[in-house]
């Protein structure tokens, strides 16, 4: 049954590729955002704006704290 199956199957295989394509993606934005080395790039950014008088100490604790709460995610999974 298993070969029945594939090959009624075969039709819906661009959707069942584009499916499995997305998910490829959404996986790869994932790591790309939740990854350790990602958010520590961020975290240096960020000191440098606050060094450089870019952005007040206030908006540097507000996204320091999402930063570090992205951290903890990743850390987590």
């Amino acid at each position: 049954m298993g070969v029945l199956s594939e090959l009624l199957l075969i039709p819906l295989a661009p959707a069942r590729m584009a499916k499995w394509a997305a998910g490829q993606v959404v996986d790869a934005a994932k790591r790309e955002y939740y990854g350790p080395a990602a958010i520590r790039r961020e975290l240096v950014e960020l000191s440098r704006a606050l060094d450089q008088g870019l952005i007040s100490a206030s908006e540097f604790d507000r996204r320091e704290d999402e930063l570090l709460d992205r951290l903890e995610v990743a850390q987590r999974e």
